[in-house]
């Protein structure tokens, strides 16, 4: 059984950083793609950016120049450093996993930017 764990979200101000990791206990795979995606209330869920395992990166437009996703292989884990945040980023953060075994998504965490 594979859980996604996630850490690191929180309240900060605007133009703050805060950053983001996911994890998987349970089972040791080797997920293909690895991303974050967000859902902030009354909106539809987004893609926020997103790696492959060959360390390939996306953006979603709000967040190019001010997002990085990085990933470490040898530990099954995602990252999301977050700079310049700004009200309008607020929402719960959700990690995302596709593997050849299926997909998985994280509890989410929520992140809370005050103007």
């Amino acid at each position: 059984q594979v859980q996604l764990v996630e850490s690191g979200g929180g309240l900060v101000q605007s133009g703050g950083s805060l950053r983001l990791s996911c994890g998987a206990s349970g089972s040791a795979f080797r997920p293909n793609v690895m991303g974050w995606y967000r859902q902030a209330p009354g909106k539809q869920r987004e893609l926020v950016a997103v790696i492959s395992s060959a360390g390939t990166t996306n953006y979603a437009d709000p967040v190019k120049g001010r997002f990085t996703i990085s990933r470490d292989n040898a530990k099954d884990t995602v990252f999301l450093e977050m700079n310049s945040l700004k009200p309008e980023d607020t929402a719960v953060y959700y990690c995302n996993f596709k593997a050849i075994a299926g997909e998985y998504w994280g509890q989410g965490t929520q992140v809370t930017v005050s103007s």
